[in-house]
């Protein structure tokens, strides 16, 4: 939590987001296969770096759910909601390891949205969490049957691409995330249809799949 209240103001600089960390970003929205109207969860979501790829496929009529722990990042997402005058972001500042699934319920109803996702997303976000495999089932709670979800995170490189790993490796460690957590595994583990890619050398994995 401390590393993200000062990183906020600066994490879509720093984050190395362009060019080498929007590549997954981009193809696990696209793999969730998501329709106009739809409520797609966004796990982690930061300051917002998905929202605008998510709105491009759900539209106006549909609905973001951004959930993270950092008061500060969801600052950030909120001031790029406004900005672009999103009326249909709904954020709630949680811990998805451990906040009760019936209390984001509660909220997103509250906000006017439905009780179940229709798809969620986590990316580059579980990695962050030491107990990301209960976030992971409470991601799954939050979505109705048949819903499309989908992981995006980093391993070490492999192949030719090894050379890169000291700078995977500090990446990873400047934003406390575990190089060797493999969320991605849960939903190869855990969903249907699962569709596999990855990009940068093995560095990014994406992996999305049916509930």
């Amino acid at each position: 939590m401390d590393r993200y209240r000062s990183f906020a103001p600066f994490y879509d600089v720093l984050s190395g987001e362009y060019p080498v960390y929007r590549t997954g970003r981009l193809r696990g929205i696209e793999a969730l296969g998501l329709r106009p109207g739809m409520q797609v969860l966004d796990i982690g979501c930061g300051t917002g770096l998905n929202f605008a790829p998510l709105r491009e496929r759900i539209g106006n009529a549909g609905i973001i759910v951004g959930i993270d722990r950092s008061p500060q990042m969801l600052r950030h997402a909120r001031a790029r909601a406004i900005k672009h005058g999103w009326q249909n972001v709904i954020l709630i500042q949680a811990d998805a390891a451990k906040v009760p699934v019936a209390d984001v319920v509660r909220q997103i109803k509250a906000y006017g949205g439905s009780a179940c996702c229709d798809a969620a997303i986590a990316t580059y976000a579980l990695s962050l969490m030491p107990q990301w495999h209960t976030a992971w089932e409470s991601m799954l709670a939050w979505c109705s049957r048949g819903a499309a979800l989908a992981v995006v995170d980093m391993q070490t490189p492999a192949g030719a691409a090894a050379v890169f790993t000291p700078l995977a490796r500090l990446a990873c460690w400047l934003g406390g995330a575990d190089i060797a957590a493999h969320p991605w595994r849960a939903v190869e583990e855990e969903c249907g249809d699962v569709a596999r890619s990855s990009a940068w050398g093995g560095h990014i994995q994406i992996r999305a799949g049916r509930k």
